[in-house]
């Protein structure tokens, strides 16, 4: 129990909130890290998935390099492009490893949102007269963006947890302080800055989840929102 007391009293320290490495910017590393990772695998895996659930092909290629890039260690991919690429390339081997991990949340989330999509919603598309580009734009991704926020919501909560990787190479992020917590046997500092990055990821949560909700349909919330109605007892005799 001490060990939370003395975490939030690091955590209440002024002095974490003042400096270069202070809690504040540290926080803005890792969401910038986060975001930008986030951002660039949503331009490589959204066209993608789309494409594939429109027209249903290539579903089990996406699914085997989905699971492959799942199946990579991050930190041991991060170690090895530094290696690769040098070490004065840590950025850029940080940003290919988030990306890499961020893809296949975002393409899963991207082609299962088209594919839960009822055909007889895109075949009466198609019966008024609407092309191929038109359905794509004017019905199949606005229904199906639940399931890519839902991606979406899971791509960056494990991007942002896995950002604190980048404090083992010097990139900054709440790992720094976890990293040089750990170096120091300093247990308040490495609690107190895990607190803080649980609570980022909690907040985040929130927010998509929030965003989830909304991109559903509007006929869809209204139908959940609505309490049941009760049929009325018939009167007996």
């Amino acid at each position: 129990m001490n060990v939370f007391v003395d975490a939030i009293a690091w955590l209440l320290d002024p002095a974490q909130y003042t400096g270069t490495n202070s809690v504040p910017v540290l926080i803005g590393q890792q969401l910038y890290y986060t975001f930008i990772s986030v951002l660039i695998a949503a331009l490589i895996a959204l066209p993608i998935g789309w494409a594939i659930g429109h027209t249903g092909r290539g579903r089990e290629f996406a699914v085997a390099i989905s699971g492959a890039a799942r199946a990579i260690p991050s930190f041991g991919l991060l170690i090895l492009l530094i290696l690769l690429l040098g070490v004065t390339r840590k950025t850029e081997a940080a940003f290919v490893t988030f990306v890499v991990l961020a893809i296949p949340p975002l393409l899963a989330g991207a082609y299962s949102g088209l594919q839960a999509i009822d055909g007889r919603t895109i075949d009466a598309a198609r019966a008024v007269g609407m092309t191929e580009w038109q359905i794509l734009w004017r019905v199949e991704v606005p229904l199906g963006l639940p399931l890519l926020v839902g991606g979406l919501r899971s791509a960056v909560l494990q991007v942002v947890a896995t950002v604190t990787i980048a404090g083992y190479t010097d990139l900054g992020g709440l790992g720094f302080r976890i990293i040089q917590g750990i170096d120091l046997r300093a247990i308040d500092q490495v609690l107190g800055a895990a607190l803080v990055l649980a609570l980022l990821a909690l907040v985040l949560d929130a927010l998509l989840a929030l965003l989830q909700r909304w991109t559903a349909p509007r006929g869809i919330r209204v139908a959940s929102a609505a309490p049941e109605r009760r049929r009325p007892v018939a009167a007996t005799a």
